[in-house]
């Protein structure tokens, strides 16, 4: 009979159940299950069944936050990355999702024995400051055995390569670059820290490594705080020697540049003169030549002139005392004569001979004429 009939069979689109599809699959699933029908099932079933697929759609979502960075593992295998925000995987155990803090900053420090390069032992402090650059690497890409013990993930490798990076740079050095050079070192150390960490493959930068303190072994402090007092004694005399060179090196070249000034002064006025002498010494050579009577009277003339007018003349003679001053000086008042009766009477005059006047030219060709003779 036709199911649109009277007291026909059931609509065949009409789907089994009550309609409602949660309670079609659970019934779906007590029977696959073996429970039974649904409404001789327990009543426990359904509120389970409903919870584990809930746990199930949460399982799927996984919200990152903006520091953190998610490593995805399929079956055990890296799959992905996940990056901040809202993301879905497939529910536990097919993937799983370890969250790391890629921006925290991370510190290690510690103080160890260093041998320098001049064999001196120095107690030196470094400071490493790290974060995670590659998640996958920091957690899989090594091992590090302190995790074991509850430590942080990375500590120690970064700790042992910095260690190992400060003896390899101290050890280069001397121990005075490595107690007052400390910035350059730190650089270098640092460098030396990143290139191991990159290949131990640990996935962590170092942002900052630093060497703030440097000190001698307790047992030679002593010995060494005299010769940090030395040094710096031999440093503030470098400083005081080199302040009074600073002042008497401008002073000893200000003077050297005045002499060689004066000296070049008196080297050309002594080529001028000694020119002009020879100049004047050739046209009274010339003169000579042509009037030799004339010339020697004349140089005769002006060199008894030159000399009577530079020396003073004292005449005496006949109890007479004459006092005929240079041009130009004052004639002392002579004395009187005295005579026969002791009454004194003035003295007859003496008269100097005139001689012509010659200029200054001609006293210098005399003086030529006279080196000449």
């Amino acid at each position: 009979m036709a199911w649109n009939q009277p007291g026909g069979g059931k609509e065949p689109w009409k789907p089994k159940g009550g309609g409602n599809p949660v309670d079609d699959f659970l019934g779906r699933l007590k029977s696959q299950l073996g429970i039974g029908d649904a409404g001789n099932g327990p009543s426990w079933v359904k509120p389970v069944l409903i919870a584990l697929a809930v746990l199930i759609v949460f399982n799927c979502f996984q919200l990152i936050d903006e520091r953190e960075r998610g490593v995805v593992l399929r079956f055990g295998k890296f799959d992905r990355i996940m990056t901040p925000g809202a993301n879905m995987k497939l529910p536990w155990p097919i993937e799983s999702v370890t969250v790391v803090n890629a921006t925290q900053v991370q510190t290690v420090e510690e103080t160890v024995n260093v041998l320098t390069k001049d064999e001196n032992i120095v107690d030196i402090k470094f400071n490493a400051q790290y974060t995670i650059s590659d998640p996958r690497l920091y957690l899989y890409g090594y091992r590090d055995d302190i995790v074991a013990a509850g430590g942080q993930q990375g500590s120690e490798t970064v700790r042992q390569a910095a260690e190992s990076a400060v003896r390899e740079v101290v050890g280069n050095n001397t121990m005075d670059a490595t107690l007052f050079e400390r910035g350059q070192l730190s650089i270098v150390a640092k460098e030396h820290l990143q290139k191991s960490l990159d290949m131990y493959r640990t996935g962590i930068k170092v942002s900052q490594f630093t060497l703030p303190d440097a000190r001698f072994p307790e047992e030679v402090s002593d010995a060494f705080n005299e010769a940090i007092n030395a040094g710096q004694q031999s440093d503030s005399i470098k400083n005081a020697a080199k302040a009074y060179a600073s002042k008497i090196v401008p002073e000893a070249r200000g003077t050297a540049s005045r002499i060689k000034a004066e000296a070049d002064g008196y080297r050309q006025a002594s080529i001028a003169k000694a020119t002009g002498d020879a100049s004047r010494f050739r046209q009274l050579a010339d003169e000579y030549r042509k009037s030799p009577e004339v010339t020697r009277k004349r140089l005769y003339l002006e060199t008894m002139q030159d000399v009577m007018t530079r020396n003073p003349k004292i005449i005496s003679g006949k109890g007479n005392i004459f006092y005929l001053p240079a041009s130009g000086s004052a004639a002392p008042t002579p004395a009187p004569a005295a005579s026969a009766e002791g009454v004194s009477r003035p003295s007859p005059a003496v008269v100097a001979p005139q001689v012509p006047p010659a200029d200054s030219a001609g006293r210098g060709e005399v003086r030529q004429g006279r080196e000449g003779a």
